[in-house]
């Protein structure tokens, strides 16, 4: 099998035996990326020079005796994550000649791990979007079908993995935007507990929502790359101070005697026929490795999406709010006077879909409205979690569909938006929760489109979550299939 099809963990392997050399695995993921990205657009920003300087470092401290979890394995970032000297855009106009002067504590642990970074992947602009079709810098295409979304707001990061353009990525997560695009693209990706992975140096969307987890080819990468990202950070007031498990020593546990939570409220009438016959495919499955089924309700589910979409545009109101062409960004040339140029910037510089939520967000957090809508939302978040932590003490973990659908058409709900934000139905309910959960690949549909298996774990149960992963991976192959680009 060519190197880039190989998972992290293989590569890992291969470079500490001296099979490969970094620079020689960094120039296969070059020239994968040059010759796939003119059809897949999942790249931004590439870092061809600095890469391959990166990797002939990595291999001169290997030649040294330097191991390094992560040394020399070429990795790429969605870009919302600060990076210092690296173009950081957020896929947004008024952010499109940004050059951070520091760099962020998710790509900065990767780096002290001694990743390699190829560059700056494409996603909704300030990761607002479900398919990442409102990318400043133009849609992503799903590598299993050009015609089709790759999902978001993590779709850059997703199509990376399918297409084989990195070892790793990583993603966030502020309603589904780790797990969605991963189901989409057949790959694997986890949204883990609020507070677990440090936020420091991540383009707000919605602050209490937000949350870093990695997109990779199979769980055992996963569990990598969650290993090098995890921990508390003081520069983040929202990162939790609490262990961070070996993810890798307790992949291998098994789910015998697992109890498996069923929420009565995702599988529900309109879901896609191909999505729920994968989906009690993979219940069979567990059930094979000796799991227990038991039926579980998250009451407050049909309330998830309203709540979402009045707390998530509430905060990005405010998050938003400094991007007005004085600090840094864009500033338009139109202005003629102070109030003029902070208008007509942000009127340039944002898209249509980032204008809606501001607008929503704003009128949610109105004189006479605050009580009505925001503080409401917040009110039933808490019920909503609530519901989770009660769940909890039946099941061990909960399984669910991804979505209700597998990729649509690029195009298909654009002149929609509610249909578009129901496409994150199961995956927004985790995010108020604030607890983990995990996407992995567990079939097709008709059309060949890849189908994602959500698992929800307690909060901060992210080892159990992989462990369960790795079980139904091992007993099924989805992982192992590659679209044929």
């Amino acid at each position: 099998m060519e190197l880039i099809h190989l998972s992290l963990h293989e590569l890992r392997d291969k470079l500490r035996e001296g099979e490969v050399t970094s620079v020689e695995l960094t120039r296969a993921f070059l020239d994968r990326i040059e010759a796939t990205d003119h059809r897949i657009n999942a790249y931004i920003t590439l870092c061809k020079e600095q890469a391959l300087l990166d990797a002939a470092e990595a291999d001169r401290r290997r030649a040294l005796g330097c191991d390094l979890p992560l040394l020399g394995v070429p990795i790429a970032l969605k870009d919302i994550f600060i990076t210092e000297d690296v173009k950081t855009t957020c896929a947004s106009k008024i952010l499109s000649n940004y050059v951070p002067p520091y760099e962020g504590t998710a790509s900065r642990k990767l780096k002290e791990a001694g990743a390699v970074l190829l560059g700056k992947l494409n996603m909704d602009e300030f990761a607002m979007g479900s398919s990442n079709e409102t990318s400043a810098f133009g849609a992503v295409r799903n590598p299993w079908n050009l015609d089709c979304v790759p999902g978001g707001s993590s779709g850059g990061s997703a199509a990376c993995m399918a297409a084989s353009q990195a070892a790793a990525t990583l993603g966030t997560d502020t309603g589904g935007s780790i797990r969605q695009p991963a189901a989409n693209c057949g790959v694997v990706g986890l949204k883990p507990t609020y507070g677990r992975v440090s936020r420091y140096g991540v383009i707000a969307f919605a602050s209490s929502l937000d949350q870093v987890g990695p997109i990779t080819r199979d769980v055992e990468d996963c569990a990598l790359m969650l290993q090098a990202i995890s921990g508390f950070d003081p520069l983040d007031s929202t990162s939790v101070d609490c262990p961070v498990p070996d993810y890798r020593a307790e992949l291998k546990g098994g789910v015998r005697g697992l109890k498996i939570g069923l929420p009565r409220e995702y599988f529900i009438e309109g879901l896609d026929p191909a999505v729920k016959a994968a989906v009690e495919r993979a219940i069979e499955v567990y059930k094979g490795l000796g799991a227990e089924m038991i039926p579980v309700s998250l009451p407050h589910t049909q309330y998830a999406v309203a709540t979402y979409y009045l707390i998530a545009t509430a905060e990005a109101s405010a998050n938003l709010a400094r991007y007005d062409g004085v600090r840094y960004g864009v500033r338009s040339e139109a202005g003629t006077g102070l109030t003029s140029m902070y208008e007509k910037s942000r009127a340039e510089g944002f898209g249509a879909e980032v204008k809606r939520r501001i607008m929503l967000g704003t009128y949610a957090l109105s004189a006479g409205y605050y009580d009505a809508y925001y503080l409401k939302a917040q009110k039933v978040r808490t019920l909503i979690r609530r519901d989770f932590l009660e769940a909890y003490k039946q099941a061990d973990l909960m399984l669910a569909p991804v979505a209700p659908t597998a990729a649509f058409r690029l195009g298909e709900k654009t002149d929609d938006p509610l249909q578009m934000y129901l496409s994150d139905i199961f995956t927004i309910p985790v995010n108020l929760a604030g607890t983990c959960a995990l996407s992995l690949p567990c079939g097709f549909d008709e059309a060949g489109l890849p189908i994602g298996l959500q698992l929800m774990g307690r909060p901060f149960g992210e080892a159990q979550l992989l462990q369960a992963a790795w079980a139904f991976e091992q007993a099924t192959d989805w992982h192992k299939q590659r679209p044929a680009l």
